[in-house]
């Protein structure tokens, strides 16, 4: 049975700490009085459950139970959008979420489940976790739904594995880009991708092969793709050999990388869209104000977070959602990043033309 709070001050300092609020805070929410906002009541409500203490009788619109969100490193902007509508979602179903988010030599995907294995939570969301590596055991997914936990992969399909599965449709995205640009003129178009062995990066891959041969009427595919990291500097780099190689366009399977592929373009005396054409994908918060404004695939992170929300909570009520892979259409989003092709080939800058 959970402890009862006890009258102590260490109680309202350990709640504190635990939410990230000041104990006035704390002790107002617990007395129930106005002027806390909502998005800190919750998270002392949170503190209470995750502490393990009861919540007082008048705060007692009790807690579905715990659930768990774990997601990549929140330097990809896109990560955090998905944290906060699956956290938003969870809330209004009654349920505290616990988000887990992962760094570099941090903790990992397995720690953490262990973790929320201990606070018994209801269930757990895994966002871009290693059900989408290929290279990684899914026998961990196994575990958790052996032992009955509720479990949703989102972005990341992967075979076997017993639970509901929600994607941005990576074909889609890739058409929705490679048309674009065609449809500007460009037919030099690289691809800048992530490692091979994520899903997300595999079927994009594909798509971009399959664009080039049935618009263009290339076969040679592999001359126009670079693999590199899903960062800034991975798109600088792969955008670097991309433009060296004669590309009048560049699609990057991030908007970071695409940032970057805009910086590769200014180190070498280049404009964009004027002499190189670039597009991300995310849309991720902010991209709209970049320098140019970045045209970019958006992933429709309300409609799949609610959808992953829904399939969990089914799950958890003893009602099975639908194990075939739920794709949403992504949106193109143009903007200043992406031009008509230029006029000559072999991309010299612009000063010397």
């Amino acid at each position: 049975m959970s402890p009862t709070l006890p009258p102590v001050r260490t109680r309202l300092t350990d709640l504190a700490e635990q939410a990230g609020v000041s104990t006035a805070t704390v002790s107002r929410v617990l007395n129930g009085k106005h002027g806390v906002s909502a998005q800190a009541r919750q998270a002392v409500l949170a503190a209470l459950d995750v502490l393990g203490y009861e919540r007082p009788e008048k705060l007692r619109t009790r807690s579905a139970g715990l659930v768990g969100l774990v997601v990549p490193e929140l330097a990809n902007p896109v990560f955090p959008a998905f944290a906060q509508v699956i956290e938003s979602m969870l809330t209004e179903r009654g349920y505290t979420p616990l988000l887990c988010t992962q760094s570099p030599g941090g903790t990992t995907e397995d720690q953490y489940v262990e973790m929320l294995l201990e606070h018994g939570v209801a269930g757990i969301v895994f966002v871009s976790g290693l059900h989408a590596d290929t290279s990684a055991s899914k026998e961990r997914y196994h575990r958790l739904r052996s032992r009955g936990m509720p479990i949703v992969l989102v972005n990341g399909f992967a075979s076997g594995v017993d639970a509901p599965f929600v994607s941005t449709d990576d074909e889609a995205a890739l058409d929705l880009a490679f048309r674009h640009l065609v449809s500007l003129g460009h037919r030099s178009i690289g691809l800048a991708i992530g490692p091979d062995r994520f899903v997300p990066a595999q079927r994009k891959r594909a798509a971009f092969a399959d664009n080039l041969n049935r618009h263009l009427g290339l076969t040679d595919a592999e001359n126009h793709i670079v693999s590199t990291l899903f960062t800034v500097e991975g798109g600088q780099a792969a955008a670097l050999e991309l433009i060296a190689s004669g590309h009048t366009a560049v699609v990057c399977s991030s908007d970071l990388m695409a940032l970057g592929a805009i910086r590769a373009a200014r180190s070498r005396g280049l404009e964009v869209p004027d002499d190189l054409s670039v597009v991300g994908f995310d849309d991720s918060p902010l991209i709209a104000f970049t320098d140019p404004p970045l045209t970019t695939v958006r992933q429709p992170v309300l409609a799949m977070g609610h959808a992953a929300v829904s399939a969990l909570v089914a799950e958890i009520n003893g009602t099975p959602a639908s194990r075939i892979e739920l794709k949403f259409h992504p949106e193109l989003i143009v903007r200043g990043s992406t031009g008509a092709a230029p006029a000559t080939v072999g991309l010299a800058p612009a000063a010397t033309r």
